[in-house]
């Protein structure tokens, strides 16, 4: 084994995680976050490379459970805490760790690997397509008026976050499991997440919390020239809820701006006199997927549309790819191996970004990321991928 091989994690060893973790990213976290996220870790989850005694390199991953399309959760692999010391750059080391990581993947059976990124260009070369789309919004509260027609449906509560946790929970699971890219939360998380500690907020309040039966929001203030509340987690089951929980943060009356993260389909503007003041202040990746088993996860999901085709799946990273038949009817998807010649060609990056319906088919080919001939197949492959419910990431992990 060389010096600068990937190895399992040591017991000692953790205890340098969070000063590479530090270093790498730039911000510190509380003790008790590392031990709760340690929980969602299964054995061997864990690939450090060390110099002497020195921690130079890690990646860990976490068992998820991810929704598909369709309401079906599938056992997903969610990197995490990725890092190389700045000391030992250019050496191959992620290549290595990542390489170690997936031999784990495919060993333990997951169809899928998931993970958020700090940097959108490194990921694509190990089969990561972004997979959703976080869009932040941003309103001048003072100036929004609901549209005549703009339900009132009320039913928010003002709301301590830490006593309510298994009505969170609850409401969370309703939603992740309707809503493709949604993560199932282990109950430390929860409890790390209404722990609230001080070094995670930002320069922000402490949590305030709107509790309705069928959705709930967690926000902070920030005191400045403006006052500006920053929504961290919105979640809404129900369209009701949605705009019951708008028209609470719309009433906070000592407030200028809001800022919210969402999806790109976000129906707010339609809710206003004026859907201008919803500007769109960032738009950026939020899951990234990689789809380890094609057939396995190609059949998981629900399609909006029928259609046979033969995909030719790249994979530089690994033999994931290869030749598939695929075949949808009636929302439902058969896909094996085969020697037929093939329809279209993309890479499995490609794959990963079509897979929740948040991408579209017909522009990743005008991208030249699809190659194939057919126009009205692609016209059938991109109606068949997409989702009637928005893809979005559960959390960030």
């Amino acid at each position: 084994m060389s010096a600068l091989a990937p190895r399992d994690i040591t017991d000692a060893q953790w205890r340098d995680v969070p000063l590479l973790t530090a270093t790498s990213f730039g911000s510190t976290w509380h003790p008790e976050t590392f031990a709760a996220w340690r929980t969602a870790m299964p054995p061997r989850s864990s690939v450090v490379v060390v110099d002497g005694d020195d921690l130079v390199g890690q990646a860990h991953y976490l068992d998820f459970e991810l929704t598909v399309p369709g309401g079906a959760v599938l056992p997903t692999a969610g990197i995490t805490w990725v890092g190389v010391a700045p000391t030992h750059r250019r050496r191959g080391l992620l290549r290595a760790m990542y390489t170690d990581l997936h031999d784990r993947f495919a060993e333990n059976g997951y169809p899928l690997a998931a993970l958020t990124a700090t940097e959108g260009g490194i990921y694509g070369r190990f089969g990561y397509g972004p997979a959703t789309v976080d869009t932040e919004f941003s309103l001048d509260r003072r100036f929004a008026r609901f549209h005549r027609d703009a339900p009132d449906p009320g039913g928010v509560r003002i709301v301590r976050p830490g006593e309510h946790r298994d009505e969170l929970a609850a409401i969370y699971d309703r939603y992740r499991r309707g809503t493709p890219g949604g993560l199932a939360r282990p109950t430390p998380l929860w409890d790390d997440l209404l722990a609230d500690w001080e070094d995670s907020r930002g320069g922000g309040t402490a949590w305030f919390c709107f509790l309705h039966d069928d959705g709930y929001l967690l926000y902070r203030l920030f005191r400045g020239s403006a006052r500006t509340v920053r929504v961290e987690e919105f979640t809404a089951v129900t369209p009701e809820a949605h705009v019951a929980l708008w028209r609470a943060l719309i009433g906070l009356d000592l407030v200028e701006t809001i800022t919210v993260v969402s999806h790109p389909g976000d129906p707010l503007p339609y809710l206003l006199d004026d859907p201008r003041l919803v500007r769109t202040t960032g738009s950026e990746d939020g899951l990234w997927l990689r789809l380890m088993d094609v057939p396995r996860a190609l059949a998981a999901r629900t399609y909006a549309a029928d259609v046979d085709t033969v995909l030719e799946v790249g994979d530089g990273f690994r033999s994931d790819g290869g030749r598939f038949a695929l075949s949808i009817r009636d929302g439902r998807a058969e896909c094996a191996p085969t020697d037929a010649p093939a329809e279209f060609a993309l890479d499995l990056d490609v794959l990963g970004s079509l897979y929740l319906g948040a991408h579209s088919a017909a522009l990743l080919a005008a991208a030249n990321r699809i190659r194939g001939s057919d126009r009205t197949q692609l016209a059938r492959l991109d109606a068949a991928f997409r989702s009637d419910v928005p893809a979005r990431l559960g959390f960030h992990f």
